[in-house]
């Protein structure tokens, strides 16, 4: 059966795992973000994380059962073999994970599947696939959530990227609240964020602020 994907998922994207809420639970975190209105998660569990396959998995599913309930996508960081043991929505890559051809084929009918993307090239590379759902793009600012994130894009080329991909853009990295407004003006259908809801103190707030945040016809400057 196919998985249903729809573009206005993509507006409130919480990407996190227990690496960013140190001394924390993951899982109270993803609950009050669910509560308070994600329209999409991804579980992204690595770096430091200190989770053995095991526990990983033990932790995905009941995210995934949380999501479930709450009509939320489940989607997966780069490990096909955990999203599909899971029993997730989607799957989304890197440029330098598993190659995307063979992504596409492995989870065709299974899972959608989201593919990074930060410069025109890889745009217009993607464009040639089959069966993509959504691409992120970023950082637009400058992160601190991930030591491997590519060079900064910046708003006037997510515009450009938006405008050439034929497949809808999610912004990430280094995203604030005050930048919303800004991050829509460029046609992208949502923001991706971690530390943004991980550290709010008032997550319920921080999710509201952006589902508030509405397209408008100004131009970028």
């Amino acid at each position: 059966m196919t998985i249903n994907f729809n573009p206005a998922q993509l507006q409130v994207y919480l990407v996190a795992g227990t690496q960013d809420v140190p001394g924390r639970s993951l899982v109270t975190v993803v609950q009050q973000a669910l509560a308070a209105g994600i329209t999409a998660f991804q579980f992204r569990d690595k770096g430091a994380s200190q989770l053995t396959a095991t526990e990983r998995l033990a932790l995905g599913r009941q995210l995934k059962a949380l999501c479930t309930a709450k009509g939320v996508p489940f989607i997966v960081d780069d490990d096909v073999d955990l999203a599909l043991a899971i029993g997730a929505d989607g799957i989304h890559v890197g440029q330098s994970d598993d190659q995307i051809q063979h992504v596409l084929q492995r989870v065709q009918g299974r899972l959608f599947v989201g593919l990074s993307c930060s410069t025109l090239t890889e745009i217009q590379q993607a464009n040639r696939l089959t069966g993509l759902a959504y691409i992120g793009s970023g950082p637009i600012f400058p992160t601190t959530s991930k030591a491997d994130a590519d060079p900064v894009v910046g708003l006037k080329q997510l515009k450009q990227l938006v405008q050439t991909a034929r497949v809808p853009i999610v912004a990430i990295g280094g995203i604030t609240e005050s930048q919303l407004p800004a991050i829509r003006r460029t046609g992208a259908a949502g923001s991706a964020v971690i530390s943004m809801v991980t550290q709010s103190p008032n997550i319920q707030r921080t999710v509201r602020a952006m589902l508030s945040t509405g397209v408008t016809d100004d131009k970028i400057i």
